[in-house]
């Protein structure tokens, strides 16, 4: 098959939990012998190839609204004039112009990784755009595909759309990493709190630096990730952190791997989220997790880590108190997340997952056409 990608910014992951996804999800369906083109934002990658996959990076205008809407469109446009029999749309924002493909005889997917309108950051109008988007992912497509269980459960509630599909995130089977490049940071092993997620309103920050706040530690609190137009609300996350709380903008890479890996806690304070790519990553590395307790988060985290109130600051004091008392439940729970991401987050099932929809959904596409030009006849 041949596959067309649209909606992230590139590959490799610089970014947010879309790139991560498109980074696993595309080398291995080139490996199974599949054509697959990543359509990329030309400022974000310079790169023509990673992993077999073919990287094709178009112009945009760098603007918080329009951004990811005139990139969709060019590559839209560039996808129906390629060879490829699958367009695959990600996030619900670039759902819109998944009927274009259809109306050229192509098969399209969309993949819902959240609730997009949801977000913090965005404005009234633009939060009636995404929710256009929305219906947008379960009208036009041939198929839709949902990260979580309770995204499934949101769809099919709301919509009764029968060609919804779960297809999870995944997460690669971690090996922890030694602590050699904490101490260029200033960290010791086992002796900070982690949160890793971009700097915005729903990732729940505010809550956390409040409960770390409240908290007689002596962990520090780092914090990596960087805003996404959200630069009012990462500065006043600096100015609360009154110097017990490390931020280490974006990380990725070797010590991001030392980081999850040499954790006390991980710590998760969403309010929203579509299925949690550091959650997975965090608990991959044996991590114990402490999570919102947000469906999605409460899904993925299961009996394996600690959960509370979202959006609750004393709530997460309280459950970081505990932690803190605890050091061998901790670990305990940090094995348990381990084992419990690898049976049923694994990303070689994903993609045997995904494959399997493409070959539906193409047969069905195919199978309609022969029907219509049998008709004709």
């Amino acid at each position: 098959m041949k596959i067309a990608m649209i909606g992230a910014r590139g590959i490799a992951a610089k970014y947010s939990g879309i790139e991560t996804h498109l980074e696993e999800l595309c080398p291995r369906l080139v490996e199974r012998g599949h054509k697959v083109v990543v359509y990329a934002r030309r400022y974000f990658t310079t790169c023509q190839d990673y992993r077999g996959v073919k990287i094709v990076a178009l112009p945009t205008i760098r603007t918080k609204h329009i951004e990811t809407l005139l990139h969709t469109l060019v590559a839209t446009v560039h996808s129906l004039q390629s060879d490829a029999d699958i367009v695959h749309y990600h996030a619900q924002g670039p759902a819109v112009f998944s009927l274009l493909p259809r109306l050229n005889r192509k098969v399209s997917v969309v993949t819902c990784h959240g609730l997009d309108w949801q977000r913090g950051k965005w404005g009234t109008f633009a939060r009636w755009c995404l929710k256009g988007g929305e219906l947008a992912s379960v009208v036009f497509p041939n198929a839709v595909i949902v990260v979580s269980r309770s995204l499934h459960d949101y769809y099919t509630g709301r919509y009764g759309a029968t060609k919804v599909h779960y297809i999870p995130n995944g997460v690669r089977n971690a090996v922890p990493r030694l602590p050699t490049l904490l101490k260029s940071v200033g960290l010791e092993p086992n002796r900070y709190v982690l949160f890793v997620g971009r700097l915005t309103p729903e990732k729940g920050c505010h809550y956390l630096v409040e409960a770390y706040q409240n908290l007689d530690a002596d962990m520090k609190l780092v914090i990596v990730g960087a805003p996404a137009y959200t630069d009012s609300y990462a500065q006043s996350l600096r100015e609360s952190g009154n110097g017990k709380v490390l931020f280490l903008g974006t990380v990725f890479g070797d010590l991001l791997e030392e980081l999850y890996s040499n954790a006390y806690l991980f710590v998760l304070p969403s309010l929203m989220e579509g299925l949690s790519i550091s959650l997975l990553e965090a608990m991959s590395y044996g991590c114990c997790v402490l999570a919102s307790d947000i469906p999605q988060n409460a899904e993925v985290v299961g009996e394996c880590g600690l959960l509370f109130k979202a959006g609750d600051a004393s709530s997460l004091s309280h459950t970081i108190r505990r932690a803190l008392a605890e050091p061998h439940a901790v670990r305990q729970l940090g094995n348990a997340a381990k084992q419990r991401v690898s049976l049923y987050y694994d990303w070689d099932s994903v993609v045997a997952k995904t494959e399997e929809l493409y070959s539906y959904v193409l047969g069905n596409e195919r199978d309609a056409s022969l029907g219509m030009a049998e008709a004709r006849e």
